[in-house]
């Protein structure tokens, strides 16, 4: 009995350790199928490594002209408070305005005008000076005429009054504006002349030298005055050749008319309340109309008479 005990003990522990020997050598079988099938699932970790580092300098290597192709964000696309601070920008353009004033923070031209003195609320009452101004750049369009005109002989503090009122100078050619002023050295105008005659009519070298030499002309022409005398009146008075010449038609029709025929129409307006000759006023008298209409006409349509009340008024006379 002891020793079938003895025998029965070995078998028992030598199933046990086998049983358990078999049951490790089963578990490790498993898990080495089952890490060599997860092996063949997933890559290594070299490979994965890899592919990690060559994601790493793909994006390393986009260039900004590939930032281009991205589709832009979105404007509706919400943003930080952080963001939002950081966002800087200009203030924009006024989209309706009836002042220069409200461009002036936006256009250096502007700015350099008014430091020149030029009166911007008396330019941008005509509809064409802000097209003009707002699209001038200081350095290339303007300060080639600012030397121009100083060489010219005006003064800084001369140039606001100037520019205010020719701004459209600017829209000159810099090569026309000196054949002007050679034309008028060729007639014999002295540079302190022009310089003068520059000053007192603004426009004066905005006219061509056809239209300059035609008002010399006609100046020398009608007044019978020699070289020096018309030289002499266009200094004195530039704006003869920039103003309208009907007036100065119309001046030089009552001076070659009789004067006693002029003396005897007007009293007898005067006689009948009707001398009136300021054109800002009711039943305005033109000197022309005084002077070249035929009495009957004159009585009729200026006196409001007849022409036997205009004859009884001049035997009192």
């Amino acid at each position: 009995m002891s020793s079938d005990n003895c025998f029965l003990r070995w078998g028992f522990k030598t199933y046990r350790t086998s049983s358990l020997w078999n049951s490790s050598q089963s578990t490790d079988s498993s898990r080495q199928e089952i890490t060599s099938s997860q092996s063949a699932l997933l890559p290594s970790i070299n490979e994965q490594t890899q592919k990690t580092q060559k994601t790493r300098n793909f994006d390393s290597e986009l260039s900004l002209e590939a930032l281009d192709d991205l589709p832009p964000l979105s404007p509706l696309q919400p943003v930080s408070e952080e963001e939002a601070i950081q966002i800087i920008a200009d203030p924009p353009l006024p989209p309706d305005t009836f002042t220069l004033r409200d461009y002036v923070d936006h256009s250096e031209t502007l700015q350099k005008l008014v430091l020149l003195g030029v009166d911007l609320s008396k330019i941008e009452k005509h509809p064409d000076a802000a097209n003009l101004l707002l699209r001038l750049d200081f350095e290339k369009d303007i300060k080639q005429i600012l030397m121009f005109l100083k060489d010219l002989g005006l003064e800084d503090n001369q140039l606001g009054t100037y520019l205010t009122k020719n701004y459209a100078i600017f829209s000159e050619d810099l090569e026309n504006l000196k054949t002007r002023v050679a034309y008028l050295q060729s007639k014999n105008f002295s540079k302190a002349h022009i310089t003068q005659m520059v000053r007192n009519a603004p426009f004066l070298l905005s006219f061509s030298v056809e239209r300059l030499d035609n008002r010399l002309g006609f100046f020398q022409k009608e007044l019978e005055l020699s070289v020096k005398k018309t030289r002499d009146l266009i200094v004195r008075l530039p704006r003869l050749l920039t103003g309208s010449l009907e007036p100065v038609k119309e001046n030089m029709k009552v001076f070659n008319t009789r004067l006693f025929k002029i003396k005897e129409r007007h009293l007898f307006l005067t006689y009948l309340g009707r001398a009136q000759y300021d054109p800002t006023k009711l039943n305005y008298i033109s000197l022309d109309k005084l002077v070249s209409l035929p009495d009957e006409i004159f009585c009729e349509e200026i006196a409001k008479a007849s022409v036997q009340d205009f004859e009884k008024f001049l035997k009192t006379l």
